[in-house]
């Protein structure tokens, strides 16, 4: 079950209802926010009483669907990543998401955490895919995803309630097969001859 995860420089744990002024500040913040709402500001009674309620839900037999994301060795609340079943009608699908802070941008962060839970999902949660989601003109996410092993599956248009900035170019989506995941693992680990 995955509840807490620690890798090199992150710590991955659940959210608790101290978590709600970061995750304001993260979801006030319009260039963390440019590919999701078009950059608007927050609410804070939103954020606490609808957005943090729907982070600390658990997934029966899954874990937590949400991680918050701090620095190792008492550093602060960078944000948080997703990692939760798809649901019935996709048995054995996880999807990844991601929302970090500016401050954790280019410094790897989003792709240590994507990949550890990878690791995880395909090792001990006995995911067979991993997809995930972004806006075509979503440079940075697509590339992220593209780090932590995931390739190209499709462009498609999705329902956008409001139409932001990009939107008109449609959407991508990534995603990474157990099978592949191990073949790539096998190529890279020691005594692979490679």
């Amino acid at each position: 079950m995955l509840m807490f995860l620690e890798t090199e420089r992150l710590v991955l744990r659940p959210f608790t209802d101290a978590d709600a002024d970061g995750l304001f500040a993260l979801h006030d913040d319009p260039g963390v926010m440019r590919f999701i709402n078009g950059g608007r500001p927050a609410n804070r009674s939103e954020v606490r009483d609808r957005e943090l309620p729907r982070l600390m839900r658990h997934h029966p037999g899954f874990g937590r669907g949400y991680l918050a994301a701090e620095e190792r060795g008492g550093g602060g609340f960078l944000g948080w990543f997703e990692f939760r079943p798809l649901g019935a009608a996709a048995p054995g699908a996880v999807e990844l998401g991601y929302r970090l802070n500016r401050a954790a941008w280019g410094r790897g962060h989003a792709t240590e955490g994507a990949r550890a839970l990878i690791r995880v999902g395909f090792t001990e949660l006995g995911a067979e895919r991993v997809t995930a989601n972004t806006m075509a003109v979503n440079a940075r996410s697509r590339r992220v995803m593209e780090k932590a092993g995931l390739t190209f599956l499709r462009a498609f248009r999705g329902d956008w309630p409001e139409a932001i900035e990009g939107s008109e170019h449609g959407e991508v989506a990534y995603e990474l097969t157990r099978a592949v995941w191990e073949r790539q693992r096998a190529r890279l680990s020691p005594g692979s001859g490679r």
